[in-house]
């Protein structure tokens, strides 16, 4: 007899095509030599060789114990709302840590909570996504499972989450699977293919996207024509672009000929690899983003999607760390 539970398939979910558990070298440093071109090898490598090992990675993300030991009393373990769905009033309260839910209806009772600025005496009352709940003065959320995926976007998509002109979002591929409102981090134009991670943890979004944090992005750029060496050494040494200087941090040609290069950057400028090369008066007219904070699209085709693995999260809160 079949299984009547068996786990759903969304189109371009590529996760259920990955059955071999890996082992931390494997995630973390693990070799290209089937994907990419030997130059692209080399700088892959390169980057993933500079992270430390996996033990001091833990070390790095270890939680911050919280500060409940300092209370009289032990405020109850916050919960996870795994399914994201609204919850009532006193079991809001519970999941975000305050009370137990029999202690939240009480306290509700007593009109201590504040929905929307109003005092909300009912236990039961469901609370929307939009509404604001309040306790001492202080907003009140729910811990929410953090999800993060990785794609390998196609062409003609794009990273906003909605569009005017009613254009392929990103969003659109990978959103009917997860029951949580996950973002990119950062955005890829809609032509630009690659590499792109998509979470609710916005803490690590923020970080990821910061240049102070100096995460590296290696992109393979196909160029109308080919470029000098000479320029190449003008762009690795900063071009100064109508909103600043743009920071380079290595060029070298690809495998492929003059007119495709290789470049990586940690800056996240709008369109800046494109913009960097039409100041020297070229177009790029392929752009791959091939590497990200440590990841490559090795175990994904174009256009799929698949989620982090916990070596891999781990990983990226390694390099939300400043160095």
């Amino acid at each position: 007899m079949r299984n009547s539970k068996q786990k759903k398939v969304f189109k371009g979910d590529f996760s259920k095509f990955i059955t071999k558990e890996k082992s931390k070298d494997e995630v973390i440093f693990e070799k290209t030599e089937k994907s990419f071109p030997n130059k692209i090898k080399r700088i892959v490598d390169g980057e993933l060789a500079k992270l430390e090992a996996p033990k001091k990675v833990k070390e790095v993300i270890k939680p911050v114990k919280p500060l409940v030991e300092k209370k009289t009393q032990p405020t109850p373990k916050i919960e996870e709302n795994k399914n994201s769905e609204p919850l009532k009033l006193n079991k809001y309260l519970a999941h975000a840590g305050l009370f137990s839910r029999r202690t939240a209806a009480e306290v509700v009772k007593q009109g201590k909570v504040l929905v929307n600025n109003n005092v909300q005496t009912d236990p039961a009352y469901t609370v929307l996504p939009s509404d604001i709940v309040t306790f001492e003065g202080k907003t009140i959320r729910v811990e929410e499972k953090k999800v993060y995926v990785l794609m390998n976007k196609p062409k003609n998509t794009i990273t906003t989450l909605s569009d005017e002109k009613s254009r392929k979002t990103v969003t659109e591929i990978v959103q009917p699977k997860y029951q949580q409102r996950i973002y990119p981090v950062g955005r890829l134009d809609r032509n630009t293919t690659g590499l792109l991670l998509l979470t609710n943890d916005g803490d690590l979004t923020t970080k990821l996207s910061h240049p102070s944090y100096k995460v590296k992005k290696i992109y393979l750029a196909t160029l109308d024509k080919n470029i000098k060496p000479e320029e190449l050494e003008k762009i690795k040494l900063g071009l100064d672009l109508e909103d600043g200087k743009a920071e380079v941090d290595e060029i070298v040609y690809g495998d492929n000929g003059k007119n495709e290069v290789l470049i990586t950057i940690h800056i996240g400028k709008n369109r800046i690899v494109r913009r960097i090369f039409e100041h020297l008066g070229y177009e790029v007219v392929k752009l791959d983003r091939i590497y990200y904070a440590g990841l490559t699209k090795k175990d994904i085709p174009r256009g799929f999607f698949r989620d982090l693995n916990q070596e891999e999260i781990n990983m990226l809160k390694h390099f939300s760390v400043k160095k």
